[in-house]
């Protein structure tokens, strides 16, 4: 593919998106490229909704093939929050510290046992011919009672990946994009490029 649109101005998600997507996609722009890019309402009940609305956009606006990705954090003992609402669970503008405040004040009362989480990725892809296509991923661990590391962003550092003893934070890039929910999306995104191409 030569020219890829990511429809997000999340930094943590560019740089971790660009690095998935080397010698896959010629050129890589991103929602910051360009001036007056829209700002999705994410008002879908499930992640591929609010991926497939984003991408939709994104292409209509640039007139290119356009990935868009709605991934946040399921914590089972919460009933799935913060779910869909994981960017903005302390509320609209709130940032990550908000976010994981507001998380370990929830979880406070919740047995360590009983702090299963997972994140969900939805991916998706939408062309100006309007070709969709979901590709999703998923990674399962529990919420820790403090943050640990520094290397991620969002809730990586609540969140202890099963099998591991670090934190999503704590592991490096090359690690994370090994075994994340994005990682995973993004290798089954990368076989149906190879396959297309």
């Amino acid at each position: 593919m030569k020219h890829l649109v990511i429809a997000t101005r999340n930094n943590g998600k560019i740089f971790e998106i660009k690095a998935l997507l080397t010698g896959l996609v010629a050129q890589v722009s991103s929602a910051a490229d360009f001036t007056d890019f829209p700002e999705t309402v994410e008002d879908g009940a499930t992640f591929e909704e609010n991926a497939l609305k984003k991408a939709r956009e994104a292409s209509q606006f640039t007139g290119l093939p356009a990935l868009a990705d709605d991934s946040g954090l399921v914590v089972h003992a919460l009933g799935g929050r913060p779910g869909v609402f994981s960017a903005r669970y302390a509320g609209d503008g709130a940032g990550d510290a908000a976010n994981n405040a507001l998380l370990l004040e929830e979880c406070l009362n919740i047995p360590v046992e009983q702090r299963q989480a997972a994140f969900i990725c939805a991916l998706a892809l939408v062309t100006p011919e309007g070709d969709e296509r979901l590709f999703s991923g998923r990674i399962t661990g529990r919420i820790l009672t403090e943050a640990r590391g520094d290397l991620g962003f969002g809730y990586d550092p609540l969140f202890l990946v099963d099998g591991f003893d670090q934190s999503m934070a704590e592991l490096t890039l090359s690690e994370k994009n090994s075994l994340s929910h994005r990682a995973q999306a993004f290798r089954k995104f990368r076989e149906y490029l190879e396959m297309i191409e």
